[in-house]
């Protein structure tokens, strides 16, 4: 476990002495980050127990936490969710480094079996944010409290509404 860069990551973004027994959160990322470790390992007996085991514990920690991670998702290292519940990520979503879910947050596709979105390094969801469809977030962007984001959002931005708009973008280098 202390061996796994990502969750490592993870952990410092929680910057608490004992994450596990303040936040619900970790858990549902710590089960995340093992079920990753455990598609990696190579096929064999210990790679089949380990998959007994993690069914039934992902399942748990979905219902307890209301926090769906599934291992088919490519979420990058440091990944901070700070008020867990009604968190659903879709199996084929991509999402960046250091980014930061709050309650309620959908990622996901519009229709079943369509695409799902690719998020950048550094994204911020806001409460209750859905975030739908084969589009793309740009690094740093911020989606703001329950908006709807179904087109692409550029590097920086800060998107709102239902459906999100642009209300503030970065500057671009030859602006400034």
């Amino acid at each position: 476990m202390s061996r796994d860069p990502d969750w490592l990551a993870d952990l410092e973004r929680y910057n608490l002495r004992r994450p596990f027994l303040k936040e619900q959160s970790i858990w549902a990322i710590w089960v995340y980050r093992w079920g990753r470790r455990i598609e990696a390992r190579p096929p064999g007996l210990a790679r089949k127990l380990q998959n007994a085991l993690y069914w039934p514990l992902f399942r748990l920690t979905e219902t307890a936490f209301g926090i769906s991670l599934p291992r088919g998702a490519r979420i990058g290292p440091g990944l901070r969710i700070w008020h867990f519940g009604n968190i659903f990520v879709n199996e084929q979503a991509v999402i960046g480094a250091g980014c930061t879910l709050r309650q309620g947050v959908t990622i996901g596709n519009r229709h079943a079996g369509g695409p799902s979105p690719v998020i950048g390094d550094d994204v911020e969801f806001g409460a209750y944010a859905q975030v739908l469809g084969g589009i793309h977030l740009g690094d740093g962007c911020k989606i703001g409290a329950m908006s709807v984001v179904l087109h692409d959002v550029p590097a920086g931005a800060t998107v709102v509404g239902a459906p999100a708009r642009v209300v503030s973008a970065a500057a671009r280098i030859d602006e400034v």
